[in-house]
């Protein structure tokens, strides 16, 4: 048997994965560094001026990044907030670069050495060293409450304090999924925060958080507005560019529009499916949006009431017809899904997945056939919770009733406000329910804390320890095809034991008026307003 070099496959993987060509030629030499070197340069400052107004249409739940579960709430977060790494996007790829690291070495396979700008505050005027990253790491890991992202560093084993601006990050084990986990976006688990301000605040941090980031947080008046203000001592010289932002809490995406088109408000963080249509022949707007990472899905509890059966499942799963779901729900604008892994999961999606037989599909005579497998045979009636959330808001829901009423099961449509939707689903009160997981960026996120048997997010309250160990297995793995192999089969397992009918992949939208200049769209679902200006 060949023996594989770990050491050389990471680095390969990472220099990869962040663009760079960097070569491993022995114990310390760095894979990535940032653009400048040595002692942090004297900040060139930016000449902050602007109000941006932007609509946020989604609930947010917290603003402290290590519990929240939104993007919704990233939007904001990550503006306030830095990680370790950073995502970027050229048009073409999404990479991970450096951001509070001013260098990224990896000393072995299981050791990851960053070294951190010197200089930068956070908003609280506490440095943000080593000490600070070993907290946040730590508060991540093992801290109480527990947070749900603690399963990213489950594979942490020492995160050691070399000097105030170097930390060393021991593993016990190669760990592929590193840089998504590390990010301060849709990582989380790599999102610094100030110690100082955790300790003042405790649980109500989330509503006075302090980061690094290039706005400092002033306030959140409920249902009305989260405020911003601009960081003077960022630590990218010139930005930010603008003086305040406002996210103006907007439950109506017609009112946001409205607004929009009056000049009221500068843009919308997210952008409904069924103004698409509108907001492209508006001319002084600009829309953004193309498929991401992600998927959509009916929800079944696996815990109580009827869909503890599995056939029930199976026959519910197998009666959605995506392609009327496609058109009906979700404009046209969206693609039918077989599996939780989506399209810019480069080496991992499928694109000849339709024709593998692999996944879930419309099949109704399969759904018949596992209906009649059911336990209970007589009409099943269920509560199909929903809100006027999401991309689509009810559309979906409207449009799988019927379809399930063809096996047999009636789902009682019930609307309740987004808040009051997500506690029930926290809790695990419903029957029936459907959401969309975002900004996806690998399948170790995708999948495993949605549905690992123990995870803060599996809602349905599926539990599988094949799935569990296959998706561990799968962390540990360098080589993409290995890996991809291995998601697969806990892919397998997920949609034939069905606590989920699969949907679609789709775009997320956002839109903002021609006079906000420089928004740099990045298909992780994010809104980063450092480079923006306003004409």
């Amino acid at each position: 048997m060949t023996q594989v070099d770990h050491k050389k496959l990471l680095a390969e993987r990472l220099s990869a994965r962040l663009g760079r060509r960097a070569v491993l030629k022995g114990l310390g030499a760095g894979i990535v560094a940032a653009s400048t070197a040595g002692s942090f340069p004297a900040i060139a400052r930016a000449q902050q001026s602007g109000h941006l107004k932007i609509a946020s249409i989604k609930v947010i739940d917290t603003l402290d990044p290590h519990f929240t579960g939104f993007l919704s709430a990233i939007q904001v977060i990550n503006n306030i907030h830095n990680g370790l790494l950073k995502i970027t996007y050229d048009g073409t790829e999404v990479k991970f670069e450096p951001d509070l690291a001013e260098t990224w070495d990896l000393e072995d396979d299981k050791t990851h050495v960053f070294k951190l700008r010197e200089g930068v505050m956070f908003h609280d005027g506490t440095p943000c060293d080593a000490e600070a990253v070993k907290f946040s790491l730590l508060r991540v890991k093992e801290g109480t409450p527990a947070s749900p992202h603690a399963w990213k560093l489950e594979l942490l084993t020492e995160v050691e304090v070399v000097d105030p601006l170097t930390v060393k990050l021991h593993f016990s084990e190669p760990y592929a999924f590193l840089p998504v986990a590390l990010n301060g976006s849709t990582g989380r688990a790599g999102t610094i925060v100030s110690p100082a301000a955790v300790q003042k605040y405790g649980a109500d941090y989330g509503r006075n958080p302090v980061g690094t980031g290039p706005f400092k947080f002033v306030s959140w008046r409920e249902n009305d507005a989260i405020e911003l203000e601009a960081n003077p001592d960022y630590f990218e010289p010139g930005m930010p560019k603008l003086e305040r932002v406002t996210f103006v809490l907007m439950n109506e995406a017609s009112t946001a529009l409205a607004a929009l088109m009056s000049g009221q408000i500068d843009g919308m963080t997210d952008c409904p499916m069924q103004l698409v249509d509108q907001v492209a022949k508006f001319p002084r707007a600009t829309l953004y949006g193309e498929i991401e990472g992600n998927y959509t899905f009916l929800g079944m509890n696996c815990k109580r009431g009827p869909f503890t059966d599995i056939n029930l499942r199976r026959a519910a799963a197998w009666a959605l017809d995506r392609d009327t779901l496609v058109k009906q729900a979700y404009f046209g604008r969206a693609q039918a899904a077989f599996t939780p892994i989506s399209p810019p999961m480069t080496g991992f999606f499928d694109p000849d997945i339709a024709t593998s037989g692999r996944g879930q599909w419309f099949d109704l005579e399969k759904a018949k056939s596992f209906r009649a497998q059911a336990a209970e045979q007589g009409e099943v009636e269920v509560t199909y919770m929903m809100a006027e959330r999401g991309p689509v808001g009810t559309r979906v829901a409207q449009t799988i009733a019927p379809m399930l009423a063809q096996v047999g099961i009636k789902a009682n449509l019930e609307l309740i406000e987004p808040a009051a939707w997500v506690k029930r689903r926290n809790e695990g009160d419903f029957d029936l329910y459907d959401f969309e997981w975002v900004a996806d960026l690998d399948p170790d996120e995708a999948i495993y804390p949605e549905f690992k048997s123990d995870g803060a997010w599996n809602f349905c309250g599926w539990v599988n320890t094949e799935f569990d160990d296959l998706c561990k297995r799968a962390q540990v793995l360098l080589d993409t095809a290995e890996r991809a192999k291995l998601y697969h089969a806990a892919e397998d397992l997920l949609m034939d034991e069905a606590p989920i009918g699969i949907m679609t992949h789709m775009p997320i939208y956002k839109v903002f008026s021609n006079k906000v200049q420089g928004f740099q769209y990045i298909p992780a679902d994010l809104v980063n307003l450092h480079t923006v200006s306003l004409a």
